[in-house]
C-alpha cells in the first residue's frame, strides 16, 4: 500500500488570450499549489475505486479522472480517495487526483496529461508555474510562500457553461479584462456566485478574487482568527473559509 497527496490548486489569475478553431480557449494563468489535499492510497494489482466518504456527485467507474490516469498509464491499482478538496469548487480536486496517480506511475508529458484535463499537467508539475496555452504550456516559477484565505460556497459553477457565456460576452463587444476574464461570465451562470463575491469584498476586502470559473472566491493574507477552518453565514448561502499557504514543488 502506498500512501500519496494529492494538493489543491489555485488559479491565482486568469486571462483568456484566444480561442482555437476547436473551440478551446487559450488561457495565461498562474498557478499555485495549496497545502491543502486529498489523501490516496493506492493498493497495486487490486482493481477498485472508493471514498472514505461517500459523495454522490463524485464517480467511482471508468469516468473517474483516477481511473482515467492508471488507464493512461497502463497500471492497475485498487485507490482509496480520502477527499478534503471539495468537487466543484474550482481547485482541482479531481485533477489533482489523477496527477497523484500519474507521479506515482512515474509521469507522463504535459500533452498526455492534458488527455485528463486542463488542469492536470499543472497538477503533475506543481509548485508554482505560468500556465499557457490550453493547460499544457507550463513554464515554472520561482517558489513564493503565500498565505491564503479561501472562501467555499456550498454552490458549484458549471465551467463549461462560464465558456459559453464568456463567447457570447465576447461576441457582443464586451470582452472581459481584469484579474479574472471569467468573472462577468461566471456571474451570468451562477448569479448568487455575484451576489456572494459582492458580499465578501463590502465585508472583507475589495481583493477578494474569483479561483478560476468558481465556485471558490480567495484572499491573500491570513484573516485574525484563532483558528483555519470555520464557516460564514454568507448571502442566501454557507461559506466555509480554509486559511491555508502555498507549497513548492518539493511537498508534492
Amino acid at each position: 500500500m502506498t500512501a500519496l497527496i494529492a494538493r489543491a490548486k489555485l488559479t491565482w489569475y486568469l486571462e483568456i488570450t484566444g480561442v482555437r478553431a476547436d473551440g478551446f480557449h487559450e488561457l495565461r494563468s498562474e498557478m499555485v499549489t495549496l497545502d491543502f489535499a486529498d489523501r490516496l492510497e493506492v493498493e497495486p494489482d487490486e482493481d477498485y475505486l472508493r471514498l472514505t466518504t461517500p459523495d454522490a456527485s463524485i464517480p467511482l467507474d471508468g469516468t473517474n479522472l483516477v481511473s482515467r490516469a492508471l488507464q493512461l498509464v497502463g497500471r492497475r491499482a485498487g485507490v482509496t480517495i480520502d477527499k478534503h478538496i471539495p468537487s466543484g469548487g474550482g481547485l482541482g480536486g479531481g485533477s489533482a487526483d489523477a496527477a497523484a496517480i500519474l507521479r506515482w506511475a512515474g509521469g507522463v508529458s504535459g500533452v498526455q496529461a492534458l488527455s485528463l484535463g486542463g488542469d492536470v499537467p499543472f497538477c503533475q508539475l506543481g509548485g508554482r508555474a505560468l500556465v499557457e496555452g490550453v493547460g499544457e504550456l507550463l513554464t515554472p516559477l520561482a517558489y513564493e510562500e503565500r498565505k491564503v484565505t479561501l472562501m467555499m460556497p456550498d454552490f458549484k459553477v458549471d465551467t463549461a457553461a462560464c465558456y459559453r457565456a464568456y463567447d457570447e460576452l465576447a461576441s457582443g463587444g464586451s470582452k472581459p479584462t481584469g484579474w479574472n476574464h471569467l468573472e462577468p461570465a461566471a456571474r451570468l451562470v451562477q448569479p448568487q456566485l455575484g451576489r456572494t463575491l459582492d458580499w465578501l469584498r463590502a465585508e472583507y476586502s475589495s481583493a477578494v478574487h474569483l479561483a478560476g470559473s468558481g465556485s471558490t472566491m480567495f484572499l491573500e493574507g491570513h484573516l485574525d482568527v484563532d483558528r483555519d477552518v470555520w464557516d460564514v453565514a454568507g448571502p442566501n448561502c454557507t461559506l466555509r473559509f480554509r486559511q491555508t499557504t502555498t507549497t513548492p514543488r518539493e511537498a508534492l
